[in-house]
């Protein structure tokens, strides 16, 4: 029988457990749930400008990923924080060629507020003549840090931080994959993890990524808050 822990995943969790459907999201119950603002879009069939506005690791990425393929829409990602005018020259162009093909375009700007006035404006014009529909993700207030043009076209949503019960349901999904199925934990060690995790999936999926290795490497099944203390995956990660 092949040992469990050793197995090395192709993708991380983050990866491997991201959702394709509103459904498999957890947590944004207020924006996604019957009747809220992004179900309701969906449903509807057609895309609005919006900006996604939260912490890290609480799916605002998933989420422009849902909804692009939800209205059949090309997905062009662009981060704020590597990317530039000529990235966004390429996306317009992209975007250009989809149309002629009958395919709507969102342009996923990830950090938005990391872009400068001039980067903002380069897409605006795009935006107002509905070449692009535009989802921008930030954790800074938008009224501050996105262009007040920009802004005035794009709906704000606001997205809270996962709840424990919400954290809680992410690692039972982990738990439920065929090489975490082997490995146990304590309910203290769980606790420990989901409050270090503060809210944030992403880092709740770094931390059970982490503590894996490490139970392979010491060959241990079960895991408890001790193991979790000694390894310092907690201490790393509330530093």
């Amino acid at each position: 029988m092949p040992d469990l822990f050793s197995r090395q995943p192709d993708a991380p969790l983050a990866e491997r457990l991201r959702p394709h459907s509103l459904e498999e999201v957890i947590g944004q119950q207020h924006l996604i749930g019957a009747g809220k603002p992004l179900r309701v879009a969906v449903e509807g069939g057609k895309p609005h400008s919006m900006l996604l506005w939260g912490p890290p690791g609480v799916g605002k990425t998933t989420l422009a990923r849902i909804l692009a393929q939800s209205f059949n829409a090309q997905f062009l990602p662009v981060s704020a924080v590597f990317s530039g005018v000529k990235d966004i020259r390429e996306a317009i162009e992209k975007a250009e060629i989809a149309l002629q093909q009958g395919q709507a375009t969102i342009l996923f700007v990830d950090e938005v507020h990391r872009f400068n006035k001039a980067q903002q404006d380069a897409f605006l014009p795009h935006v107002e003549s509905g070449l692009l529909t535009f989802i921008g993700a930030t954790t800074e207030n938008p009224s501050f840090e996105v262009n007040p043009a920009l802004l005035s076209r794009a709906q704000v949503y606001t997205l809270q931080s996962l709840n424990p019960a919400e954290l809680k349901q992410l690692a039972d999904k982990v738990f439920a994959l065929p090489d975490y199925q082997n490995m146990r934990i304590h309910d203290d060690a769980l606790e420990l993890l989901l409050a270090t995790a503060d809210g944030d999936a992403r880092r709740l999926l770094n931390l059970l990524e982490q503590v894996r290795t490490a139970a392979g490497a010491a060959g241990i099944v079960t895991v408890d808050g001790r193991f979790i203390e000694e390894i310092g995956t907690y201490n790393t990660m509330v530093d």
